[in-house]
């Protein structure tokens, strides 16, 4: 490792702040700064680009924080991406690091931003060379195709890059994280856009592409099933939106007392959805990585993944990591029994997946019970009625920390698969993820003001 953490230390990285607690103000600045950067971004085009055969993906974009046909096409999957492999290491006990400490974590991070830099170039030829994002097909056979292909290679990568970056920048000197930002950012706009766009739409001119317009222009011309289509996606979006702020506001509150002072005390919180969306973005993001790679084999005459009927999966494994729409399905009256085979695979890998992926998190993000335990017991808490022992508050905090763990990341599975298959206004995973990211910013911006209004309770928060 030590070769390797010299390397590490030459990597390129983001200046953290001098000061221990950023102001409001400024943290607000900087997020709002990067949010503006990722959206122009979006808009900027690949310079040489003749074929996207990634557009179709648009729902898949959202979760990947990507615009295709963009500079910012790769989005945040290579780092979630590298995220993934780590995390998969760390848990399996192959890569063995200790998170609790400094060095540790620097280490850990050191790695991951590593990862990422060979996921983005190696994402970024694969894109281009393998057919996704590529020059002109009339260019075939020319020298000016392969040089395309190197420009093409080479602005994906850039872009990779500036977004990791901007990630660090949200991370160090914003609110939360890069990664969920552009997530939140991405669904908030495709649901704003699918809900009041009055344009026509590509596959029916006669009504608008905005489900509030489309449901008032069906009424008044008495199509009757686009307008249900509408009425059930915008509920199921708004059932979504409710269930998973109910799901954020559960809790399981731990009494503690302060030992040097009597008859004062506090209550420490454990979400039910303990290790939060990182769960669900780990796996949504594996299998939206999945469905491209099965497209980009499909193009390149390899269909070891599954075979695409247009945008539809119809065979492989990549049919069986899709969702199928089964309320727009009842109501067009296509629904069929496979689909229901479909749906509960689908739902069984993401409740799996985001069980493996929550347990991993909780372990090496020092969520763990003896890292709780340790800031516990470093507060000057400790639980009433118990001696005041590391080890005891430890074996307590298990208790509640590993079923919290497993069944909330059972939960938040089962929702995000259960809010794909009903036809949301945007793609489900990313509503689940979207509500999750804002509550948990507006949680932490609420806090900020708060020291930030009142400098006394900065002390009793740390």
């Amino acid at each position: 490792m030590g070769l390797l953490d010299k390397f590490i230390t030459y990597l390129p990285e983001v200046k953290g702040p001098q000061q221990k607690r950023l102001p409001f103000k400024e943290k607000l600045k900087w997020t709002l700064i990067i949010l503006v950067l990722f959206f122009v971004m979006g808009l900027i085009p690949l310079f040489g680009l003749g074929e996207n055969a990634l557009q179709q993906f648009e729902f898949l974009s959202i979760i990947l924080g990507a615009s295709f046909g963009s500079i910012i096409s790769l989005g945040i999957g290579p780092i979630v991406t590298s995220s993934i492999v780590l995390q998969l290491l760390s848990g399996t006990g192959i890569l063995n690091m200790d998170t609790t400490t400094t060095e540790g974590r620097q280490r850990f991070q050191g790695l991951q931003k590593l990862l990422s830099i060979f996921f983005i170039v190696l994402e970024g030829g694969i894109y281009v060379l393998m057919g996704g994002l590529a020059p002109s097909a009339a260019l075939t056979g020319t020298p000016l195709y392969g040089q395309l292909q190197i420009l093409l290679i080479f602005q994906l990568i850039l872009g990779g890059l500036v977004i990791m970056f901007m990630d660090e920048v949200v991370s160090k000197w914003g609110f939360g994280s890069g990664i969920s930002l552009f997530i939140a950012a991405g669904v908030a706009q495709q649901i704003f856009i699918r809900t009041f766009n009055f344009l026509p739409s590509p596959t029916n001119p006669e009504i608008a592409a905005g489900a509030i317009p489309a449901l008032f222009q069906s009424l008044a011309i008495g199509d009757v099933t686009t307008a249900a289509l509408q009425i059930a996606a915008i509920t199921s979006t708004v059932l979504v939106f409710a269930i998973c702020v109910f799901g954020q506001a559960m809790k399981v509150e731990i009494p503690l007392s302060f030992g040097k002072v009597r008859g004062y005390g506090m209550r420490w919180p454990l979400n039910f959805f303990y290790t939060s969306n990182i769960p669900v973005i780990l796996i949504a993001a594996l299998m939206a990585n999945i469905q491209l790679f099965a497209r980009l084999l499909e193009n390149w005459g390899l269909p070891l993944l599954g075979t695409f009927s247009g945008n539809t999966p119809i065979s492989g494994i990549v049919y069986w990591v899709s969702s199928p729409n089964i309320v727009q399905s009842i109501i067009q009256g296509s629904f069929s029994f496979n689909m229901v085979l479909q749906a509960l695979t689908y739902i069984l890998v993401f409740i799996i997946g985001s069980v493996i992926f929550s347990i991993f998190w909780m372990q090496t993000a020092g969520m763990d019970a003896a890292s709780q335990a340790k800031q516990i017991m470093s507060s000057g808490l400790q639980i009433p009625g118990f001696r005041r022992d590391e080890r005891v508050l430890e074996k307590i905090l298990k208790r509640y920390i590993w079923p919290l763990t497993i069944v909330g990341g059972a939960a938040v599975g089962l929702l995000a698969a259960v809010a794909d298959l009903t036809g949301a206004l945007s793609n489900g995973t990313g509503i689940l993820l979207a509500v999750m990211i804002v509550y948990k910013l507006y949680e932490e911006i609420a806090k900020q003001h708060m020291m930030d209004m009142h400098p006394a309770m900065r002390k009793f928060m740390e």
